[in-house]
């Protein structure tokens, strides 16, 4: 069986917390679990608070204007919460790796998680593949799992909400030009 504690779940996580914050610990601890993170630590008013100030330096990777610095960005972010690499199979589990040391406050595992997965995730697929919705309304952040790596938009709800502002706008000129 093949477990990356540090896949998708984390970076989706991530990207869930920035675009809409967990209001208290509760719901912190609770999304974590939605997203099948198994915390160690139980997750307190001081972890929200660490959390929701990484996710702003996170957001700053997110906004990078070029590569160079979005791996600049991160670079900062996995010398502070990543690790060296080490074997563990805590409960029970199976044999996988860890890019930080156990018994971690919430908030430094959370970071921990999300700064080893957006590497893994931009190193895998491609530095490109992290950003900001392209509507015109809306800046949410997504990550780009999709096959061809062409995410623009964070939902389909957006994507196809520009479609329509776009289609209008070219039907109304179309109308405007076909006046005499």
């Amino acid at each position: 069986m093949h477990l990356n504690p540090y896949g998708q779940g984390p970076l989706t996580l991530a990207v869930d917390l920035a675009n809409r914050p967990p209001a208290d610990a509760t719901g912190l601890e609770g999304r974590c679990g939605a997203f099948d993170l198994l915390l160690e630590e139980p997750v307190g008013t001081s972890d929200l608070a660490a959390t929701l100030g990484f996710l702003d330096r996170w957001r700053r990777v997110v906004d990078a204007p070029d590569a160079a610095t979005r791996a600049a960005r991160l670079n900062v972010l996995l010398e502070e919460f990543a690790a060296p690499p080490r074997l563990t199979d805590h409960a029970g589990t199976g044999w996988h790796l860890h890019y930080r040391p156990d018994r971690l406050a919430a908030h430094r595992q959370i970071a921990a998680l999300v700064t080893v997965g957006t590497a893994l995730h931009l190193t895998g697929r491609g530095m490109r593949r992290l950003g900001r919705c392209a509507a015109h309304d809306c800046d949410d952040v997504y990550a780009d799992f999709s096959r061809h790596g062409r995410q623009r938009y964070c939902s389909a709800l957006c994507g196809n909400r520009d479609a329509v502002r776009r289609h209008r706008a070219r039907a109304s000129e179309a109308a405007e030009d076909a006046l005499p």
